[in-house]
């Protein structure tokens, strides 16, 4: 399994790109581990900077939302 991003010639992780990082979370919007997103460890470390940032700019929700 090859690297989403490798396989993109991604250089950056976007944090406005959220339908990009939606894809590596799961569904209590916590990031997905390396063997199941299947992302190399640099842009696993990338990835993790992007969602902190797309949470902190309330791009995602911290939690899922409960009724």
């Amino acid at each position: 399994m090859t690297c989403y991003f490798c396989s993109q010639n991604a250089k950056e992780i976007d944090f406005k790109e959220v339908d990009t990082i939606k894809r590596f979370l799961s569904v209590a919007y916590k990031i997905k581990p390396r063997k199941l997103s299947g992302i190399c460890s640099k842009h696993q470390r990338k990835l993790a900077r992007a969602v902190k940032r797309a949470k902190e700019m309330a791009l995602i929700p911290y939690l899922p939302h409960v009724k």
